[in-house]
């Protein structure tokens, strides 16, 4: 029996999952009464609920989608460093900067500037960071949105980025409006256990359908992005396969000039993000914030940092094999993104070779140009687009166009579809030069000219980008395809990728209204609000942070934004990271920095990160981090050395918990630091990727 299109037993699983999912993190969180009840789960979290609902609040469809999205690029293995290097900084974070902030006694990080520094400080970083969390916020719901939506069209349903957030958004806000970070903590446990299981289960099911396989694609050079489409030896295993078909991107150190992960930006650049993120990130450190001990939050830190090393199998492996099994479906999926793009470039450049416009195609004109641009492509030539315009959307549907070469728009899409004076048009894509390098040539040599011009006339540009690939959709094609049904756990893996996404939007919308009711509401507005007010107005910013991420996420599917989710939401935190990360550790070590010197550099790294974007946008972004936390450090030692303050900082004590350390705690650390070593020499050029 089927339900919409799935095995009854899959919808079964599925639906029981999400049921307890919600019910235990509202059954759990019941008597939930005060602002520490709601906001910190009363300070009364164990370890192994801390470790859990870490892994859960951070592992989102930012990882599933965005992290296997830049897998399956040229990127491969080295997308790891994100998880490998927050295991070391986990566990710098249980001993250097937990005992700091329990002993302080906060609800928010934000709170901790005015403990350290002053009120200046602490409400420029809520407004900021509560700023990034509205674009996080549809970041994560966009990506659930776009894995259900890819899942869904093989069983013959097209699902609205819309609806998909709408579905996201409000089981979330079910949950965190009815019980706040007790009722996270608890949901997260069984999803945290759920999407690590349930990744494992997709890695094994993704190398028996690579054992499988006749032909496959692989990259062959990580420097050029070059394609190449391979038939197999039948008497090759799986693992072979997959080592003999991407060795070259199982290396965890790429060239200096990769605009994704840069070699270079391991030494400074990728920390900034990671001690911001794992650190000084409300959504995250809540968790730890809701100790029931200084103890009892080092060993869950450590748990995490444990459970962070086994990431990458579990989400950057398989996004590699869906590379190599689903190139041409990822080729496909790329036409919606760039109907629109090329439609503004053939107006901008009109003499253009390689994209032709023509009007009400048939299904038959269709076929005739897929065959002849893949008989190019095969022979070593560049393809060709087909522009077809429809009179209106009901003719296009009736078409039912599928092919990469072939980039349906209605009339009205068309006509929208004006470029602006001076507009620049790009590929982030590497690969793109290799399976499209006509167009890319010719795109180059147009956009130098108008470049040119733009300079010459003072004139601004603007940018417009296609893509090659939609590596963001290499998960949902895992997920439609490699899976089995009828069994159970095509539901159960569903029901896991949904409830990553969930558990991480709920994280954020529990932040948020954190943010806003202690850093906003409880200081400036209304100071002696009851602790019943105080709980209400959390669950009502809960429910609008709600409709902010429902509507805003489906415009973040616009190539123009970015080619990866993942990438969109590590350099937005930019302009708060390197700045936050730089006045808390300075603020931790300098005892004698003056209040001016927290105020200067967090509004320094706004500033700062903002103005090298735009003059020197060619500065990869972990890079451009690691130029304003070094600004923002020297900038505040200058303040500083100015204007020290008479007597250094004491760090008083506003708790009551047991701040003794935990020493098991802290050989467990030893040994994660020592295990991600151990992880980076196998996978460089001196290990198994030489």
């Amino acid at each position: 029996m089927l339900v919409f299109g799935l095995p009854l037993v899959d919808v079964l699983v599925f639906v029981v999952f999400v049921v307890c999912v919600v019910g235990l993190g509202v059954y759990k969180s019941r008597h939930e009464k005060t602002g520490e009840d709601y906001f910190l789960a009363g300070r009364g979290l164990h370890w192994w609920l801390i470790g859990f609902s870490l892994i859960a609040a951070n592992i989102s469809t930012e990882q599933f989608v965005g992290m296997s999205g830049n897998a399956a690029s040229h990127v491969g293995l080295a997308i790891a460093s994100y998880e490998w290097m927050a295991a070391v900084t986990l566990v710098i974070v249980a001993f250097a900067f937990l005992p700091y902030f329990l002993r302080a006694g906060i609800y928010t990080m934000p709170e901790f500037l005015e403990y350290r520094y002053n009120g200046t400080a602490r409400t420029i970083m809520a407004v900021a960071t509560i700023g990034i969390y509205m674009l996080l916020l549809g970041s994560v719901t966009y990506s659930g949105a776009l894995t259900i939506r890819t899942v869904a069209r093989p069983l013959g349903y097209e699902v609205p980025l819309a609806a998909g957030s709408l579905v996201i958004g409000l089981i979330a806000m079910a949950y965190v409006v009815s019980g706040g970070l007790k009722a996270c903590a608890w949901a997260d446990l069984l999803q945290g256990s759920a999407l690590i299981i349930g990744g494992l289960f997709i890695m094994l099911f993704a190398f028996n359908k690579l054992g499988q396989a006749d032909e496959v694609a692989r990259i062959s050079d990580v420097t050029t992005g070059a394609v190449e489409v391979v038939k197999l030896d039948p008497d090759t295993g799986a693992v072979q396969r997959f080592w003999e078909l991407n060795k070259v991107r199982m290396n965890m150190f790429l060239p200096k000039d990769d605009p994704v992960l840069p070699w270079t930006a391991l030494l400074l650049g990728l920390w900034i993000p990671n001690f911001y993120y794992w650190g000084l990130n409300q959504y995250i450190t809540q968790r730890t914030l809701g100790s029931r001990s200084l103890s009892q939050g080092q060993r869950g830190i450590v748990f995490a940092a444990f459970l962070k090393l086994l990431v990458p199998f579990a989400i950057v492996i398989p996004g590699i094999i869906a590379f190599n099994l689903f190139s041409t479906r990822m080729q496909a999926e790329s036409v919606a993104d760039n109907g629109p793009v090329l439609a503004k470039y053939l107006r901008a450049n009109p003499a253009t070779e390689f994209v032709v416009q023509e009007e009400d195609v048939t299904a038959e004109r269709v076929r005739e140009w897929h065959q002849a641009q893949r008989a190019a492509s095969e022979a070593g030539q560049s393809p060709k687009f087909l522009l077809a315009v429809y009179a209106d959307a009901a003719l296009m549907a009736a078409v039912n166009v599928k092919s990469p070469y072939v980039l349906p728009l209605s009339q009205s899409a068309f006509d929208l579809a004006v470029p602006a004076p001076h507009t620049l048009f790009k590929t982030e894509d590497k690969s793109a030069a290799s399976i499209l390098p006509g167009l890319v040539q010719e795109v180059e040599t147009f956009t130098a000219t108008v470049e040119e011009q733009a300079k010459a006339a003072g004139a601004k540009t603007t940018t417009e980008k296609f893509i090659a690939y939609k590596y963001d959709t290499a998960m949902g094609q895992l997920l439609s395809e490699v899976l089995p049904k009828g069994k159970g756990l095509f539901g159960f893996v569903i029901a896991a990728l949904l409830g990553a996404v969930v558990s991480s939007l709920a994280a954020m919308l529990n932040a948020a209204s954190t943010i806003f009711t202690m850093d906003i509401f409880k200081k400036y507005i209304h100071p002696q609000a009851s602790q019943t007010v105080i709980v209400l107005l959390g669950r009502i910013c809960v429910v609008a942070f709600t409709v902010i991420a429902v509507l805003l996420a489906p415009q973040l599917g616009n190539p123009k934004i970015s080619n990866s989710i993942f990438t969109i939401i590590q350099e937005s935190q930019g302009f708060i990271s390197p700045g936050i990360l730089a006045v808390f550790v300075f603020g931790l070590l300098i005892r004698k920095a003056p209040p001016v010197a927290g105020v200067v550099g967090l509004l320094t790294s706004i500033v700062a990160y903002g103005g090298l974007k735009l003059a020197v946008p060619q500065l990869q972004f972990l890079n451009r981090m690691a130029v304003c936390f070094v600004l923002c450090l020297l900038i505040m030692q200058a303040i500083t050395m100015a204007r020290p303050l008479p007597q250094p900082v004491v760090f008083e004590s506003k708790t009551t918990l047991d701040l003794t350390g935990s020493r098991g705690a802290a050989i467990g650390g030893v040994i994660v630091v020592i295990i991600t070593l151990a992880l980076y020499v196998l996978f460089s050029p001196i290990g198994l990727a030489g």
